[in-house]
């Protein structure tokens, strides 16, 4: 029942009418199904407010895990699950300094995605 109501708040048109020109257009840019999957992949890292707040927290300043448990009010454990996941997702880097290690963003990219979410969100 919920598809039907759905289908019905859905402007759509009258009649069907393909526009063979803009549908070859289109699918002549469309990326490769691989690289597709990866950056729906890359959107669900972003799909959890815990690393949203880590990344947050690393805009502001590199933080090693202790800092950022102490900062998120977490633990060391559940920090680390989540910086696990940022990391394979090029997210976040880390480097060793002694017996420390520090967590930061992996480049201006994830600022610019975090910043553009935002604006999207606040129109």
């Amino acid at each position: 029942m919920g598809e039907k109501m759905a289908l019905h708040d859905v402007e759509h048109c009258d009649a069907c009418q393909v526009h063979k020109d803009v549908v070859s257009a289109v699918n002549a840019r469309m990326p490769e199904e691989d690289e597709l999957y990866d950056l729906a992949e890359l959107f669900k890292v972003f799909g959890d407010s815990t690393r949203i707040r880590i990344l947050f927290v690393l805009f502001e300043s590199e933080m090693c895990v202790c800092d950022l448990a102490e900062a998120l009010q977490m633990t060391q454990s559940a920090i680390s699950h989540q910086l696990r996941i940022l990391k394979q997702a090029k997210l976040v880097n880390n480097r060793r300094e002694g017996k420390t290690v520090i967590y930061s963003l992996a480049d201006g990219h994830v600022r610019t995605i975090i910043a553009q979410g935002r604006e999207h969100i606040e129109e």
